[in-house]
């Protein structure tokens, strides 16, 4: 089956990006050193198939105690910040003797800010394993940045040192990570992937998709997400002959409500993706059918089973004729404000076995280096306690899993453990160190994005000094 529309798609291409790289060469350094684009749309899908699987926690993953200083010195502080009383933990820290068996202990001897040793959470075993077998990598104090920021130009002249706007909002702070811009931005840097990488599938279709729920992450300024649900293709049964009502007519209205939209932006990106739902859910049903995929993902765990669908549509990656994919899964209840021991482990016990469970997905699949997977958040969260809980923050430590990642080590700058310490801008709030703009870039290079199509991905790369922060192989 074919249903692709490359000349097209490449045309576009072209005189899109021509536009977007002239505006950031005049702002940007970096992209004014850049080679000019040789053809429609720099990528590369040479080296056979390459996926890239984005996991959001949504609400805001509480960091401090995901990765939890282990060392003595740096525990105490951290135990002390959180309400514990030594190694004992309380409050909002966890014991110290809870995390003996997920310390990390990464390659050469690698040494962080002020010594420290991590630990990750004791309910995240599997990916301790991962990353001592070089398959995981932390990446540390990572959040949105517009510029490069100091404390002192936080909290200066933000006219000369923009920061991006509307910190600390749920709604706007997941859009700005997935997007560069807050909530009401209309595509975001999976999209934009997407944009370039669909022409080199026979089927541009199957290019973007989510197995979660709607987000700007996931759409392109010409690439769409399929919408799939944890069982496979997106079914909806009301529109089978007579199903409404046991009546044609009904379900044929049911059919154009679905489909239709009055020129709202975001009612004809949902009447876009249920027609496409409809229109191909029988190929999608069928290319699964076909597959070998047998890992077990266990059950009672929704985010295992998202990424289950995705192992399984990977599987069929041939029949569904592409080379290039991003998907993207997601999983709530980070918002931990309150009860934060107890409900936080368990969730992160639940993104431990599915994490495990997809790469060795793709172990049993032999592509293991051909597909990455990373996670992202709203923001990170204080160091300091709200109570029994934690408030909204800004940076945070996220991990990067595959066969073709360069595991075993940390990336970015370790934060100091602190409520005063020049990388945080108060109680406890990282100050990122590390942009999204630079995760997303690394993670595009992989992906076969070329340099020159950087800021079209990452509009603001050219103010930082580290498009590829080596986390990739």
């Amino acid at each position: 089956m074919y249903i692709g529309k490359r000349n097209e798609l490449s045309r576009r291409a072209f005189m899109r990006r021509s536009g977007q790289l002239a505006g950031a060469g005049v702002a940007s350094s970096y992209a004014l050193g850049l080679a000019g684009i040789g053809e429609a749309a720099a990528f590369s899908s040479a080296g056979g198939y390459k996926a890239l699987v984005c996991v959001f926690l949504y609400g805001g993953n509480d960091h401090g105690n995901t990765l939890i200083p282990y060392d003595q010195a740096n525990y105490n502080r951290y135990a002390a910040i959180r309400g514990g009383q030594g190694d004992e933990g309380g409050g909002i820290a966890l014991a110290r003797g809870s995390l003996a068996q997920t310390v990390l202990n990464p390659a050469n001897n690698q040494t962080l800010t002020d010594d420290i040793q991590y630990a990750l959470a004791p309910s995240m075993p599997r990916l301790k394993t991962r990353f001592d077998q070089g398959a995981m990598a932390p990446l540390l104090n990572v959040g949105p940045l517009v510029v490069p920021l100091t404390k002192a130009q936080f909290e200066g002249n933000s006219s000369q040192f923009p920061r991006p706007a509307k910190l600390f909002s749920h709604n706007d702070q997941q859009s700005t990570w997935q997007s560069s811009q807050p909530e009401g931005s209309t595509s975001g840097w999976g999209g934009k992937m997407g944009d370039l990488a669909q022409s080199s599938n026979t089927n541009s279709m199957f290019t973007l998709i989510n197995a979660t729920g709607n987000a700007v992450f996931m759409t392109g300024e010409d690439a769409v997400p399929y919408k799939i649900g944890i069982n496979g293709a997106t079914q909806f049964r009301g529109l089978e002959r007579g199903r409404v009502y046991r009546s044609q007519s009904a379900s044929a209205a049911l059919d154009s409500i679905l489909k239709s939209s009055n020129g709202n932006v975001l009612e004809a990106d949902y009447s876009m993706v249920n027609a496409r739902s409809i229109e191909y859910g029988g190929f999608i049903a069928e290319a699964l059918e076909n597959t070998n995929a047998t890992t077990d993902f266990g059950e009672n765990n929704r985010l295992a089973s998202q990424l289950s669908v995705v192992a399984r549509l990977i599987a069929a990656r041939n029949g569904l004729g592409v080379t290039r994919q991003v998907f993207m899964v997601g999983m709530g209840g980070f918002d931990n404000h309150d009860g934060l021991i107890g409900n936080h482990e368990g969730l992160l016990s639940q993104v431990d076995f599915a994490l495990d469970a997809f790469y060795q997905a793709t172990v049993d699949l032999g592509i293991q280096d051909q597909v990455t997977t990373f996670t992202a958040s709203d923001f990170g969260r204080t160091l300091a306690s709200n109570g029994d809980g934690s408030d909204h923050g800004w940076g945070s430590h996220h991990f990067i899993v595959g066969g073709g990642v360069n595991g075993g080590r940390f990336y970015g700058t370790a934060p100091q453990v602190s409520v005063e310490s020049d990388d945080q801008v108060g109680q406890g709030r990282l100050l990122p160190t590390v942009s999204v703009d630079e995760y997303s870039s690394t993670l595009a290079r992989w992906f076969g994005v070329d340099n020159s199509e950087l800021p079209s991905i990452a509009p603001n790369i050219g103010r930082f000094a580290q498009p590829d922060l080596g986390f990739m192989g």
